[in-house]
This record gives C-alpha cells, sequence and structure tokens, in this order.
C-alpha cells in the first residue's frame, strides 16, 4: 500500500515563506515523476511543479521564480520551496506521484493535501 503524506502547509503573509514536503511510503521501486498540484476555492485543480526521475522540472508559469521543487529519488520524498508568496497562490496544495513502481502494479497516487494560505 503506497501512500503520500504531505506537510509544512500553514497561514503566511504576503511575500514570505513555506516550505511543503511530501514522502512516499510502502514499498516503492521506483517514481517516474513526483510533483505539486493546487486548487483554489471554486478553482481547478492546476499543476504547480513536477520533477521527473531525472530531475527534469515543470513549473507553471505563475510560480516560475518563486517555487522551487526537489526531490529525493533514494528516500520518495518531494518538496517545494516556495518564495515571494502571494495571495493568488492560497490554495490546497497536492502532492502527486505519477508510475510509481511497486513488487505488483504501476500506479498514480496523490497526497491528502496541505493548506496554505496568503494573507495580503
Amino acid at each position: 500500500q503506497v501512500q503520500l503524506v504531505e506537510s509544512g502547509g500553514g497561514l503566511v503573509q504576503t511575500g514570505g515563506s513555506l516550505r511543503l514536503s511530501c514522502a512516499a511510503s510502502g514499498t516503492i521501486f521506483g517514481i517516474y515523476v513526483m510533483g505539486w498540484y493546487r486548487q483554489a476555492p471554486g478553482k481547478q485543480r492546476e499543476l504547480v511543479a513536477t520533477m521527473h526521475a531525472s530531475d527534469a522540472t515543470n513549473y507553471a508559469d505563475s510560480v516560475k521564480g518563486r517555487f522551487a521543487i526537489s526531490r529525493d529519488n533514494t528516500k520518495n520524498t518531494v518538496s517545494l520551496q516556495m518564495d515571494s508568496l502571494k495571495p493568488e497562490d492560497t490554495g490546497v496544495y497536492y502532492c502527486h506521484a505519477e508510475g510509481v513502481r511497486t513488487t505488483s502494479r504501476q500506479s498514480d497516487y496523490w497526497g491528502q493535501g496541505t493548506q496554505v494560505t496568503v494573507s495580503s
């Protein structure tokens, strides 16, 4: 059974920083892509940043230059350093793992979400 557990959300003022972390647990032989998505109230879930096992990254235009994603393939963890936060960054942030290889299957997984609130 694979689980993604997130931590690090919270309340911060405009211009502040937060760091989100996500750890995948279970018997995992590899993860193709790990990343972060977010969902603001009344809006669809959107991609924030992803990182391939090869270290290739992809960022939403709205966070380029402010957010940095990193991962540790040996520990199956992914982190998101968020700087210069804006009120429009507010939302529930979800960790996502794509192509998780276990003994029996390859599947995608979502974390439970962590709230990030940026006050103006």
